[in-house]
């Protein structure tokens, strides 16, 4: 029998090479790289767990703010722009910044927010200007009015905002707002009632009624009784009567300007021995 020149005899007795097939090889090294990582993942825990990273970093952090320091990179002054009713000492305490600290550890996103609940801080910024410098600016809330309610006065800004509930003495003069919905009304009604700057130094009280206008309070004890709708043209018309009639100067009690073609006037009830007289329109 002829044998094929191109194929090696096998030896006698030589063991046949094994072919391990290829998606067994593959098998073994996927497996392989599962146990390192999962090797990996276990001693990154640990590590994590016993706080290697943070307290590592945390030495890296102090010794860069103690080198800082012998630099010279230390709050010296401190400047504050836009304070008005804020003391200083209340602002510094808020800032939580003293003379000869670090200043580039000084953590300015939480001094702003610690301004921020200060009563009469409505926006705040800080700056470092290094090497030693910290420019606070700030905008501090407006008193409008005090708010009335349930017996209690408060002092409010533009926004309807409480900026004190004690100590209000000093502002005693400004306009009582009564009613529980009155403080984000309130500068819509301060604005209608500047419009007719002869009445506006008269009035004294603002009652919110049901949710949807106004009564005033006028000097001499007068009321006022403003429309739902358009209450700026009913206190133009009042200014007119007052310029061309005094009204305001006469014996009324009420003045109710809730009619659109109308001003209804009501007068001091008169004594028993005298001529009564009833509300009338004008």
């Amino acid at each position: 029998m002829r044998k094929d020149k191109t194929t090696p005899a096998r030896k006698r007795g030589q063991p046949r090479r094994r072919v391990v097939p290829w998606w067994r090889r593959r098998l073994a090294l996927t497996a392989w790289a599962l146990l390192v990582l999962a090797g990996l993942a276990a001693s990154g825990w640990w590590s994590w767990q016993q706080r290697w990273p943070q307290k590592m970093a945390g030495e890296m952090r102090a010794s860069a703010v103690a080198a800082s320091i012998d630099l010279g990179f230390t709050v010296e002054e401190v400047f504050v722009v836009g304070r008005r009713e804020t003391s200083r000492a209340t602002l510094l305490e808020a800032l939580a910044v003293h003379r000869g600290a670090a200043i580039l550890d000084f953590d300015i996103h939480a001094a702003r927010e610690r301004l921020l609940a200060l009563p009469w801080v409505q926006t705040a910024s800080i700056e470092r200007l290094l090497p030693d410098t910290v420019v606070v600016q700030i905008t501090e809330r407006r008193p409008l009015a005090l708010w009335q309610h349930r017996g209690d006065f408060s002092l409010i800004d533009e926004d309807g905002a409480v900026i004190l509930r004690r100590n209000l003495e000093p502002f005693s003069d400004l306009l009582v707002v009564v009613g529980e919905d009155a403080p984000p009304h309130a500068a819509d009604l301060m604005r209608t009632l500047g419009t007719q700057p002869e009445l506006m130094p008269l009035v004294q009280a603002a009652v919110r009624v049901g949710g949807r206008r106004w009564n005033l309070r006028i000097a001499g004890g007068i009321d006022v009784r403003l429309p739902e709708q358009d209450p700026s043209e009913a206190w133009k018309k009042l200014a007119e009567y007052q310029r061309v009639h005094g009204l305001l100067r006469k014996d009324v009690k009420v003045l109710d300007l809730r009619l659109p073609d109308r001003l209804i006037v009501r007068r001091v009830p008169r004594p028993e021995n005298q001529d009564s007289a009833s509300g009338r329109d004008t």
